[in-house]
């Protein structure tokens, strides 16, 4: 079952397939990364449609089910062309299930009045849409991506990479501060783009 807690996976290695390549291949590891990097949006999705917890936990099971059942079938020229716009679709598909089930649920004997609003609240409801701004949970997505890679750069070139394409300083000041050609800092950024385009391939950010 995926865990939404894991702990940052460590990088393997440079490889030519991407994480969703060896995914499909049904790789135990890159499944991992998967829930790792992409589990904290499916949990930001589902608690912001207003679900108990439990229903959160049971939910973020069968959206990664699915996911591990349909991976096959994803194709980046279908929905809007992204594996998040894909797992989004999913999500709300999920939710929309549970709302469906909690409608046509059996009324408890020896029911409250107070009850039988609520049950006559949550027949009519829908769940809210999933198209509210979550620039927040999509920047945590992003920064998750290049934990990925990470540990595949030297410090000293992951740093003028930071700076420059996260930070948004200019490459002639990280090259000043860090006693470098401007050059050498536009490819220390290209390689790490580079790289994180290789593992992540269609999954990219």
């Amino acid at each position: 079952m995926p865990d939404e807690s894991a702990s940052s996976p460590r990088s393997v290695g440079v490889t030519s397939l991407s994480l969703l390549s060896r995914v499909r291949s049904r790789d135990q590891e890159a499944w991992r990364k998967l829930v790792w990097l992409y589990g904290p949006l499916v949990n930001f999705w589902l608690r912001r449609s207003g679900l108990q917890d439990a229903d959160v936990q049971d939910l973020f099971q069968e959206v990664f089910a699915a996911v591990a059942g349909s991976i096959d079938r994803f194709r980046r020229d279908r929905a809007d062309g992204t594996f998040r716009g894909w797992l989004r679709t999913i999500v709300n598909s999920k939710v929309m299930d549970h709302h469906r089930r909690r409608k046509h649920q059996p009324r408890g004997e020896g029911g409250t009045e107070a009850q039988g609003r609520l049950m006559e609240r949550e027949a009519h409801e829908q769940p809210p849409a999933l198209d509210h701004d979550d620039a927040p949970a999509i920047r945590d997505l992003r920064l998750r991506g290049l934990e990925l890679v990470r540990g595949e750069f030297e410090p000293r070139t992951w740093q003028m990479f930071w700076q420059v394409a996260v930070d948004c300083r200019a490459a002639a000041d990280v090259a000043r501060d860090m006693n470098v050609s401007p050059s050498a800092v536009r490819l220390a950024k290209s390689r790490v783009l580079r790289r994180l385009r290789e593992e992540l391939g269609d999954l990219e950010p």
